[in-house]
């Protein structure tokens, strides 16, 4: 891309989501900067194999317990495609996924059979805890196990001096981590006044309303949240408005 591009920072993990996010945008026509902001760190603890229900929310979840010896127990449910494609990949059938990608969603699916049933959510650190108090109050006894933690890799931080300077058109957050984590990096750089002004004059797109909120709740103008959740949904929703 030519210095006169247009410049997208993207904040997937750093691994072939943050390479299938710069391809996809790279083939929008737009500059994309890589900057990740999400680095996962395993607890090495497995899920709990007595439950009725196992639910799992991320690929990442999936690929953890890849080369172990978990075997679930009772009904598996997967929060979307993606790690319901990722479980089945590594050997485990998927029995639910709900049709709204989200722990609203999944509780909608599950509110009237969980009832009395022991649940086990499987997950990071920063889950939702709408997740775990929407099966509560179904009645479920839930007991949650963290997989991995989402902690903001070394030298992140470069979007925000794009910010800063007034050189970037658009951001893309994919989770309120990512909006916090931002945050932080321009911070820890002496920045941070600098980078929100320059979001002010950015297109900012986020993948759904928990992080419009989060987004918000920090002072963060959004311009764009799009009618479906997934990153090629955001991606080519803030390119449209670019």
């Amino acid at each position: 891309m030519s210095d006169n591009a247009t410049s997208v920072a993207v904040f997937r993990p750093d691994d072939e989501r943050i390479e299938a996010a710069t391809d996809l945008l790279d083939s929008l026509g737009v500059d994309p900067i890589s900057d990740p902001m999400l680095m996962v760190d395993s607890t090495n603890e497995q899920p709990r194999e007595d439950s009725e229900y196992t639910i799992l929310t991320s690929k990442t979840a999936a690929d953890l317990l890849a080369d172990s010896d978990w075997e679930p127990s009772g009904t598996l449910c997967a929060i979307g495609e993606t790690t319901a494609d990722a479980l089945e990949a590594v050997g485990y059938d998927v029995d639910v996924i709900p049709t709204e990608y989200t722990s609203t969603g999944l509780v909608d699916s599950l509110d009237t059979a969980v009832a009395g049933a022991r649940v086990e959510v499987a997950r990071s650190d920063h889950g939702s805890p709408v997740l775990l108090e929407g099966l509560e109050d179904a009645g479920a006894y839930v007991h949650e196990t963290v997989l991995y933690r989402l902690v903001r890799p070394d030298g992140a931080g470069c979007s925000a001096e794009r910010a800063a300077d007034g050189t970037l058109d658009a951001a893309l957050f994919t989770s309120s981590l990512t909006v916090e984590h931002f945050l932080g990096a321009a911070r820890e750089l002496g920045i941070e006044a600098e980078a929100r002004s320059g979001l002010e004059t950015a297109v900012v797109g986020v993948i759904g309303e928990p992080t419009r909120e989060t987004a918000e709740e920090l002072g963060i103008s959004v311009d764009v949240v799009p009618d479906t959740v997934g990153f090629e949904s955001l991606a080519r929703a803030v390119v449209e408005r670019l």
